[in-house]
């Protein structure tokens, strides 16, 4: 769906969109099980800029949630996450706030995204938010035992039978000078 200034500027718009999964591209380890439901209000904000200078704003006020399926970050398993997300936006067009001195940018400034053109793609922001409310590190269960790091086998499902010992090579000085002592 795609919103636009020249309709915002008429009356503010309701949304209410359900995505089935495989429209938005998250990437490739994140796959939309669920269709994505979001409802919320756009309208547009304008800003006055000096005396001749009128910006005009994009400001969404929404919610959403799907649910995806990640691997788990020990043992690479399929692990399905329930993502829900209110957001209130601001997005301002690309390059109005362009100067030529460099400026350090206030907190209020970082929570300012920019579009281009007549408008943005409420599915582009859609994604942006699904992506932000994944978490970094997701575990199939709290004691998930991961990978053997030689063989790859999954700990969780049996007992690692490899004879691989690792060591470290911190040790290995000592190792020579044992062997030293013992000729």
């Amino acid at each position: 769906m795609f919103i636009g200034i020249r309709e915002l500027e008429f009356r503010p718009l309701d949304f209410r969109e359900e995505i089935r999964p495989g429209v938005i591209d998250f990437g490739g380890d994140i796959e939309q099980k669920m269709p994505l439901e979001t409802s919320g209000h756009a309208d547009l904000v304008e800003e006055h800029h000096g005396k001749h200078q009128i910006i005009k704003d994009i400001r969404l006020k929404g919610d959403l949630s799907t649910q995806l399926e990640l691997p788990c970050a020990r043992c690479l398993e399929p692990v399905r996450q329930e993502v829900a997300r209110k957001f209130d936006l601001l997005y301002r067009p690309q390059g109005s706030d362009a100067r030529a001195e460099e400026l350090s940018v206030t907190d209020a400034e970082a929570e300012i995204g920019y579009y281009r053109g007549d408008g943005i793609e409420l599915d582009d922001v859609l994604r942006e938010q699904v992506l932000l409310a994944v978490p970094l590190k997701v575990l199939c269960r709290e004691d998930c035992k991961g990978l053997c790091p030689h063989c790859g086998g999954n700990l969780n499902e049996a007992q690692c039978s490899c004879s691989w010992k690792a060591e470290d090579p911190r040790w290995e000085a000592l190792k020579d000078i044992r062997k030293k002592l013992e000729q």
